[in-house]
């Protein structure tokens, strides 16, 4: 019987839909990359979400292996080209979060500017301190998107009503934005730099995106410009932002995603900076849930069932 290994929490809907297709699922949600490397010989379909490399070694090992899918985006931790011509399929599910991601933005964004994070456990101790927690409006400011894919396109949307001026950047589309006439396509990185109140990353993580957000990239921008990441943690150099944030240059960040995303394993280095970062009033930190709804929980699993329908 094809067999199918599960190492990854998904909704239901998903293998009921592979054992309607007649595969045999074994849902290990808890499994190790240890112990998925010496299984992975025995199976014909592999779901995962973002513990498990399948790099070349693993395809080497997956002699059985005819596809992987991705619960979500974040290809990076596929080798994609090597999968194909080992005659392994790819899927991935981008459309299941992507408006999840967009709403998230929009949410931490606000909570930024309103000081409702503070404002919060403020009233919480019985403080009141209304002055101290006046905000700022988006209306009237400039906000750039970098990467115009999945949840670029649909955090633009949220932004429809804001009476906000939204720049977007992507290298690889061009006429991407048609239906959005608040949306003015920008031909250069530089401009979204050097124009943009807030910057928003929408990218996967690749070598060319690794650091994208760096010392000389931050000290490019406007000061007191306001930083969103809920792509990838490693599209920004954590240092660099929390000697932005010292500074001045970054105004606030709203930050989903991180370099390291397993405090245990922090070293002596990433602790003091992450500490540091830990420390500003004028961040807002999630622990890269980004996309963790209810509802896209199911989504995820639709998707990525339908697409494997398609082929199989």
């Amino acid at each position: 019987m094809k067999r199918v290994l599960i190492t990854d929490d998904c909704h239901p809907v998903l293998m009921e839909g592979l054992e309607s297709l007649g595969y045999q699922c074994d849902f290990v949600p808890d499994i190790t990359p240890e112990a998925t490397l010496d299984q992975i010989p025995d199976y014909t379909g592999l779901i995962i979400n973002s513990k498990i490399q399948v790099n070349r070694d693993f395809l080497d090992r997956a002699v059985l292996l005819k596809f992987v899918g991705r619960l979500g985006s974040g290809m990076e931790i596929v080798d994609r080209p090597y999968a194909a011509e080992r005659g392994v399929s790819v899927f991935s599910s981008p459309e299941g979060n992507r408006n999840a991601v967009a709403e998230q933005a929009l949410g931490m964004l606000l909570s930024l500017s309103n000081h409702l994070s503070r404002a919060d456990q403020e009233v919480r101790q019985k403080i009141w301190r209304r002055e101290a927690n006046r905000g700022w409006e988006l209306r009237g400011k400039t906000l750039g998107i970098i990467g115009f894919g999945h949840t670029g396109s649909q955090f633009a949307k949220k932004l429809a009503g804001m009476e906000m001026k939204v720049l977007s950047y992507d290298r690889y589309l061009n006429d991407y934005s048609e239906g959005m006439p608040w949306v003015k396509e920008v031909e250069s990185l530089e401009e979204i730099v050097s124009q943009s109140d807030i910057i928003s990353l929408h990218l996967p993580l690749t070598p060319e995106t690794k650091h994208l957000v760096d010392a000389a990239f931050i000290q490019r921008c406007k000061p007191g410009f306001i930083l969103i990441n809920t792509a990838r943690g490693a599209c920004v150099d954590t240092a660099a932002v929390v000697e932005g944030l010292a500074s001045g240059q970054i105004g606030g960040a709203c930050l989903d995603v991180f370099e390291n995303e397993k405090p245990v394993t922090y070293t002596v280095s990433e602790l003091a900076v992450y500490e540091q970062l830990f420390g500003f009033e004028n961040v807002v930190l999630t622990p890269h849930i980004a996309g963790w709804t209810l509802e896209s929980k199911r989504l995820l699993a639709e998707t990525l069932l339908q697409k494997i329908k398609g082929v199989f």
